[in-house]
C-alpha cells in the first residue's frame, strides 16, 4: 500500500493579522514579532496589504492585513493559542467589542491549526469565513498557495482565483 505524501503545512498554524486604528502597519509589524514567542522556529510572514473594511460599521478606516505561519510549540492547543492571541490583542490596546467589527488596533484570527477541526462557542477552526475573504486569502497565498485549509477541496490559490468579492487590496509593505 503506497504511503500518503506528507503535507508540509500539516504542522503549521496560520494567523490573520489586521489593524485599522493608529499606526496600523507598525502594529502589524510589531505583532509579527510577538507571534515569534509562540514558536520555536521562524515565523513566516506575508506582505502587508491595505484592504477595504468588510462587514464593518459605516465609515470604518482601511485595514492593514497580513498572514503569519508558524509551527506552534509542542504543548500548544488551538484553545491555548487562542488565549495567547486574545492577550496579545489586549496588550496592543484592543478593548472588548461594543459594536460588531468596529475599528481596532489589532485583530488576530486563528485561521488554521494544522489539520485540526474544532467547533465550540469559543473557537471554530479552521476559521469559518477565511475561504471567503480576500484579505485573508491574498496574503495567505504568498506563504502557502498550495495549502488546502481543513474542510476545503481547493487550494488557497484556487480559492483566491474563484473568489467573487468587492474587496480592494493593495500591497503596502
Amino acid at each position: 500500500m503506497p504511503q500518503q505524501k506528507a503535507n508540509p503545512w500539516d504542522n503549521h498554524t496560520f494567523i490573520a493579522l489586521g489593524s485599522n486604528l493608529g499606526d496600523s502597519v507598525g502594529t502589524v509589524e510589531r505583532a509579527f514579532l510577538r507571534l515569534q514567542d509562540f514558536s520555536g522556529q521562524s515565523v513566516l510572514r506575508s506582505s502587508i496589504w491595505q484592504s477595504t473594511p468588510v462587514d464593518c460599521p459605516p465609515g470604518s478606516p482601511l485595514f492593514a492585513n497580513a498572514v503569519a505561519a508558524f509551527v506552534p510549540l509542542p504543548s500548544e492547543t488551538p484553545e491555548s493559542l487562542l488565549e495567547k492571541l486574545k492577550a496579545t490583542e489586549a496588550a496592543f490596546g484592543r478593548k472588548p467589542k461594543l459594536v460588531l467589527n468596529e475599528p481596532r488596533p489589532l485583530d488576530l484570527d486563528l485561521i488554521a491549526f494544522g489539520r485540526e477541526i474544532r467547533s465550540s462557542p469559543l473557537l471554530t477552526v479552521p476559521h469559518p469565513r477565511a475561504h471567503q475573504r480576500r484579505f485573508v486569502l491574498q496574503p495567505l497565498s504568498e506563504i502557502a498557495p498550495d495549502l488546502r485549509l481543513p474542510g476545503q477541496t481547493s487550494t488557497v490559490r484556487e480559492l483566491l482565483e474563484q473568489l467573487s468579492s468587492d474587496e480592494k487590496l493593495v500591497r503596502i509593505a
